[in-house]
């Protein structure tokens, strides 16, 4: 089955879908004080964009890159379907991402994500990515990882 990776509307049956998984899972690993979820609102302003990944027709995952304003953007609601991973989904909605980061000449990306999602962690170390110290609105988290990639043009 061929996989698509394209910006598309949060605001559809299936991303929805991938969103209340997201959630139901971070709710099942934290307390609500360490969930940072954005919804679907946020997720449909004009500094975000917004990626969804298909096998056929069938919506597998998503993500989100919500630009900051200081030349910096970071990660939001990254999430592949528990039956589509193993599948590449995550690699190729990263090489995405970073793709309209570079276009967009900013110059950093950074991101939060739970201590108890070693895949996610594990996906972001393979692209480059290096633990910071808590960034924006974030209070410092036991149970929080945050993490940055600068970019450079090539």
């Amino acid at each position: 089955m061929p996989l698509t990776i394209a910006m598309e509307s949060p605001r559809q049956d299936g991303v929805i879908r991938l969103l209340d998984m997201s959630s139901a899972y971070a709710e099942s690993l934290y307390p609500p004080e360490s969930n940072h979820i954005l919804d679907l609102a946020s997720l449909e302003k004009p500094d975000v964009s917004f990626w969804v990944a298909r096998l056929e027709e069938a919506i597998v995952g998503c993500c989100a890159l919500v630009e900051t304003g200081d030349g910096t953007a970071e990660i939001k609601r990254m999430f592949v379907d528990p039956a589509a991973r193993g599948r590449s989904v995550a690699r190729k909605l990263m090489e995405a991402l970073e793709a309209t980061a570079l276009e967009k000449g900013l110059s950093a990306i950074r991101l939060e994500t739970g201590i108890y999602q070693p895949e996610a962690i594990g996906l972001y170390r393979r692209f480059g990515y290096v633990d910071i110290a808590a960034f924006g609105d974030y209070q410092p988290d036991p149970l929080s990882l945050f993490m940055e990639k600068r970019l450079t043009s090539k």
